[in-house]
């Protein structure tokens, strides 16, 4: 829907573990080549989080790195919203481990699950209490260790994921030119076995035949999740620019989420706009799912592609199969 909500993003911020891990990699013990995987997804490397590394700790880094860029604190902060598929463990939320390392006041905190359409959602919800005049400043991230979820004898999706977290701070906003302009959010619950992970929750609790049937690892049925993808993106860029009023040309930049190169430049292709105007981030980082959009953002604010008063478009799709969209003017 249409609507100006006076929001702006004060910081932003993202971390990357250190690990590299190259299509090299996989080359030496699956049947497949560099060619393959960069025809095919767009990806020569990706990170890898270490050992003593969680979605937790990579959120935090990111965390901090978004308050030092808003000039704030812990302590400034009045709710924290954390998107993951991937938490640190099936409860407490991933955000009050997130809060705990931050320190600061006892905010409340809490996770949303929407996976790879996360961090829209979660910036969806966040605006929503500083829009409700509850609150002043939102700390969102997105972040996933989805490395911990790929069966490696899996060609089809182990290439694919990569760890990451990406961070915001929102603030509500004094200008009314800074605002989002539009939000879409989705889902299709009938497509929800096309990206998932069969075992591990209530449904079909841990045991060693599910071990044993590999059925912690993530399943996706890549060939009907890049149709689907490829007709909804283009569906929401069609009602975000209706809805606004705007053309591709006062895009200044597009910021998909990073599943599949060939997906984004679908997507840059049918709006008609150069590759400047579209962030890709999935070359060196991969698919990170929740993290990819707001590390991409962290990335085009830092190196000056984007300035006050410039409009963005973020889009994903994600498990669920759920979606979003939003336009915001910076």
């Amino acid at each position: 829907m249409a609507l100006r909500l006076p929001i702006r993003f004060s910081g932003t911020g993202a971390y990357v573990p250190e690990q590299v891990v190259t299509n090299q990699h996989f080359c030496d013990y699956l049947d497949t080549s560099d060619e393959w995987i960069v025809t095919r997804t767009g990806i020569r490397e990706r990170r890898k989080a270490s050992p003593t590394e969680s979605t937790s700790t990579m959120a935090v880094e990111a965390a901090r790195r978004a308050l030092d860029n808003a000039g704030m604190t812990a302590d400034d902060l009045d709710v924290i919203v954390c998107a993951t598929a991937t938490g640190d463990c099936p409860f407490p939320a991933t955000g009050a481990f997130i809060q705990e390392k931050l320190g600061g006041r006892l905010t409340p905190a809490f996770d949303v699950g929407a996976a790879c359409a996360g961090f829209i959602y979660a910036t969806t919800v966040g605006a929503g209490l500083l829009g409700s005049g509850l609150y002043e400043h939102a700390l969102v991230i997105g972040a996933e260790t989805l490395t911990r979820y790929i069966d490696p004898e899996d060609r089809a999706t182990c290439v694919i994921l990569g760890d990451g977290a990406g961070a915001a701070v929102l603030s509500r906003a004094r200008n009314p030119e800074q605002a989002i302009l539009h939000c879409e959010l989705g889902c299709d619950g009938t497509r929800t076995k096309q990206i998932w992970v069969p075992a591990g929750g209530s449904r079909l609790p841990a045991s060693a035949t599910t071990v044993a049937e590999r059925l912690h690892y993530m399943k996706m049925k890549g060939r009907d999740v890049y149709k689907f993808a490829v007709i909804k993106m283009q569906e929401l860029i069609d009602r975000a620019l209706a809805a606004t009023g705007l053309t591709p040309e006062d895009i200044k930049l597009v910021i998909p989420h990073q599943s599949n190169l060939r997906i984004i430049e679908s997507v840059r292709e049918k709006m008609g706009l150069p590759p400047e105007k579209v962030a890709v981030n999935i070359t060196k980082f991969g698919n990170t799912s929740a993290a990819s959009i707001p590390m991409a953002l962290d990335e085009a604010r830092r190196n000056g592609t984007l300035q006050p008063g410039d409009i963005i478009l973020m889009l994903a799709i994600g498990a669920g199969l759920t979606w979003g969209c939003m336009v915001v003017r910076l």
